[in-house]
């Protein structure tokens, strides 16, 4: 399938972008965050969902995605992307790659500000978060890799040659 070389999906602060970016750059290929592509055309995260409500994001959300994935890129989605049933069909057919990591992992990077689903709660929100996607990351990945402990370029470096391989062998 044309497009996307690799989509990184997972909970939030897994590390899709820090490993993203890099296995781009190893892939010399550009690299989307859809997320970014979200905050740079309607503003902070945040503010989208303050001012318009998770459904409107949802739906922005959806629609970066689904163009990112017809780019010859790297892609990382947004922890709740794969919810949206329109963004888990444009999944069917991609390298869908989910990483995941431990609430002890995670828990010293998500106290930003920046993740509205968790301002209120933190860790213990993100534990629930990632139990209610968790079967729908699984049910979408081909591939798993945990972030919680191995160097980041390691994993970078690792699942970059799986997308050489793969790649000279389509």
């Amino acid at each position: 399938m044309a497009g996307a070389l690799v989509v990184f999906i997972g909970p939030m602060a897994a590390g899709k972008t820090r490993i993203g970016k890099r296995v781009a750059k190893l892939l010399e290929v550009p690299f989307i965050d859809t997320d970014k592509v979200i905050v740079a055309e309607h503003g902070p995260v945040a503010d989208v969902f303050a001012e318009h409500g998770e459904p409107h994001f949802r739906s922005l959300e959806a629609a970066a995605v689904i163009a990112a994935l017809g780019q010859h890129a790297v892609v990382s989605l947004g922890g709740g992307a794969p919810m949206t049933p329109s963004v888990a069909a444009a999944l069917d057919g991609h390298d869908v790659v989910l990483l995941t990591t431990t609430a002890e992992a995670v828990e010293s990077r998500i106290g930003d500000g920046k993740r509205p689903l968790l301002a209120e709660r933190g860790i213990e929100a993100w534990i629930e978060l990632l139990e209610q996607r968790l079967p729908t990351y699984e049910a979408l990945a081909r591939h798993t890799v945990d972030t919680s402990r191995r160097p980041i370029d390691h994993i970078a470096a690792e699942l970059a040659d799986r997308v050489r391989a793969r790649e000279h062998l389509a």
